[in-house]
């Protein structure tokens, strides 16, 4: 739980910490909610929408839902218990409230959203407790302007492109533009705001108590019904299953895609310049969740992104660097052009803010390795891909044979050139050994003296050219003498044995050079220039890659202590961002799929090491 101290002649800050925030969702869009009550990130109705509220990106012009105590208060956040249901509460001289903020799932496998919906219910639970409301949206990323009127008891917020209905049980003023609201509630009082999509139906006013309570009810069932197909009965469940609703919020139902990240622009270091759009679907990150939620169980999920990539592979819109783009939008479509929003400051300054991704143009060659990993994995674990699907996997597999010596991006996205990755040529060799395996599992046919022979050049080439003898470890790229993360993955991939002598030595080197206090560095941007300005912090994923691998090395004990360690930098609620920073702060967008589906892997594979 996050506390923050009696707020008596302290300034508000513009802007609350990245960590200092709860996630709730509808499997369609998502909203952050900071510990000060306020709603400073929403996009309507999706994911990839333009914002509503943006004050996360610039405190001004951004927009904002405030709902808080009136008065001075310590405030504590946390989930309904086995839900995506968040509890802000608000601890006052007087008295104990809480706002109970949730979006009801609803038509989960339906491809129309009936209803979108953010409700927001406030109770006394102690004493008497004052509130203030202030719901000030600004549309488009705050680039439209608005009004606001009032229509059959709600107030209507119009701009050129979308209209929002806000209904409350309380008395709501307007000045035209934006609603405020100040009541005070006394113990077992409670007060309701709805905001939703004009259009849809809207609670009226009168039954708001009644609905939001059937809401409430059905949203907790739901989440708690999905969670109970949870197999994990691990030592960190609690932050097992908090990672796996998090992932779940990061799915969007009507396609099956699996965002990065539902946020833009959030900074990998303040005031930098290293600021992306992740509200796409990677398909490196997508397979990479797949696999985590199928080691717990969660079939359904597998077989919808399985769903959403056959149609990929189907729609012949991949780019001229083959097959498959390496991102698509959550609706499948391909073009994804970047641009920067100049009239916004970015989070506490870092500009510029971005929308769309231009790196969905890159060469990735690492992204078929993950993907037919995760095909394979689901093949033995949930049900047995189909025919037509094992067609396009065949064609992958042949053009990756084709391909796999080609300079890339690389995993990392670096904007510095082409390089002959290490970590891409092992994907490679793991996107053509997992295609063997399936082919012999299932009897199916394939061009296997092609394969093998791709595979165990892939192999020879890593050994000979990924392999430097005056570092005693494997690096970044080709021929290079510098390290990357990377490579951690070599032993978890079944590359290498984590106990061959070239790997332990691999394992010392990153050791010394990247990590810090079990925190892991992708790679030194001085050492290994990517294109862009400043530093950033270390990268999460690496840092339960950094555990797995040690336990796969057989230092268990070593690996436990680095996974407790890295548990004390999640935020309050069990969510982390792409990044640390240097005094243990979250950096970049949030939360981030990367780092919670690795959690995920890193505590299963422990917990069967440990017994």
């Amino acid at each position: 739980m996050a506390t923050t101290p009696f707020a008596q002649d302290v300034p508000s800050p513009r802007y609350l910490p990245i960590a200092e925030h709860g996630l709730i969702g509808d499997l369609r869009s998502v909203a952050l909610v900071g510990t000060n009550g306020t709603i400073d990130w929403y996009c309507c109705p999706s994911f990839d929408s333009p914002s509503v509220f943006a004050a996360i990106l610039d405190a001004e012009r951004g927009g904002r839902f405030e709902l808080a105590a009136a008065v001075p208060a310590r405030t504590k956040q946390f989930y309904f218990p086995d839900t995506n249901v968040l509890i802000t509460r608000f601890f006052t001289e007087d008295g104990v409230g809480e706002v109970q903020d949730f979006m009801p799932v609803c038509c989960d496998r339906s491809r129309e959203v009936s209803r979108h919906r953010l409700i927001r219910r406030v109770v006394c639970v102690r004493g008497t407790v004052p509130f203030h409301a202030l719901i000030a949206p600004r549309f488009d990323y705050g680039a439209d302007p608005h009004t606001l009127r009032a229509l059959d008891g709600m107030l209507v917020f119009e701009s050129p492109e979308r209209s929002l209905a806000l209904t409350s049980t309380v008395t709501v003023e307007n000045d035209g533009r934006d609603a405020r609201a100040d009541f005070k509630l006394s113990e077992g009082e409670t007060a309701v705001f709805a905001l939703d999509q004009l259009g849809e139906q809207v609670v009226p006013r009168g039954c708001a108590h009644a609905e939001a309570e059937q809401e409430f009810n059905a949203t907790v069932s739901y989440w708690r019904k999905w969670l109970h197909q949870s197999r994990y009965r691990g030592r960190w469940r609690e932050m097992v299953h908090r990672s796996a609703l998090t992932l779940k919020l990061l799915t969007y139902a009507p396609t099956g895609a699996i965002v990065a990240a539902p946020t833009t622009s959030l900074p990998e270091q303040l005031g930098g310049e290293r600021n992306w759009d992740y509200r796409y679907v990677w398909v490196r990150d997508a397979a990479f969740a797949v696999y985590a939620l199928l080691r717990l169980g969660f079939s359904g999920e597998a077989a919808a992104f399985m769903r959403f990539l056959t149609a990929r592979l189907g729609s012949g819109d991949g780019s001229a660097s083959g097959p498959l783009q390496i991102m698509y939008g959550i609706d499948g479509r391909a073009d994804l052009p970047e641009r920067e929003l100049p009239h916004l400051e970015g989070h506490q300054g870092s500009a510029p803010v971005r929308v769309g991704n231009a790196a969905a143009d890159q060469l990735q060659l690492d992204i078929y390795g993950a993907l037919i990993d995760s095909v394979y994995l689901y093949d033995k674990w949930a049900e047995p891909i189909s025919s037509g699907q094992w067609d396009d996997l065949c064609r992958l597999v042949d053009w990756v044979c084709d391909n796999w010596d080609q300079p890339d991006e690389g995993v990392w996205e670096t904007r510095g050139g082409r390089k002959n990755f290490l970590y891409s040529r092992l994907m490679c060799w793991v996107a053509i050994e997992r295609a063997i395996r399936l082919a012999n599992h299932r009897g199916l046919p394939a061009d296997h003296r092609r394969w093998r022979q791709a595979r165990d050049t892939i192999y020879r080439r890593i050994m000979d050219r990924g392999w430097s003898e005056r570092r005693g470890a494997f690096m970044q790229y080709e021929d290079a003498d510098v390290l990357d993360a990377s490579v951690l993955m070599m032993p978890l991939a079944k590359f290498i044995a984590p106990t061959d002598p070239k790997w332990l030595s691999t394992l010392d080197a990153l050791t010394e050079d990247l990590v810090s206090d079990s925190l892991v560095y992708r790679y030194d941007p001085q050492a290994s220039p990517d294109g862009l300005r400043g530093d950033e912090g270390t990268f999460s994923i690496c840092s339960f890659w950094y555990v797995e691998a040690l336990v796969r090395a057989g230092r268990v004990d070593e690996a436990r202590l680095a996974f407790e360690k890295m548990l004390t930098y999640a935020n309050h609620l069990g969510l982390y961002a792409e990044e640390i920073g240097r005094t243990g702060e979250q950096q970049g967008n949030f939360p981030q799929a990367f780092t919670h589906l690795s959690l995920i892997s890193a505590a299963f594979n422990l917990d069967r090491a440990l017994g």
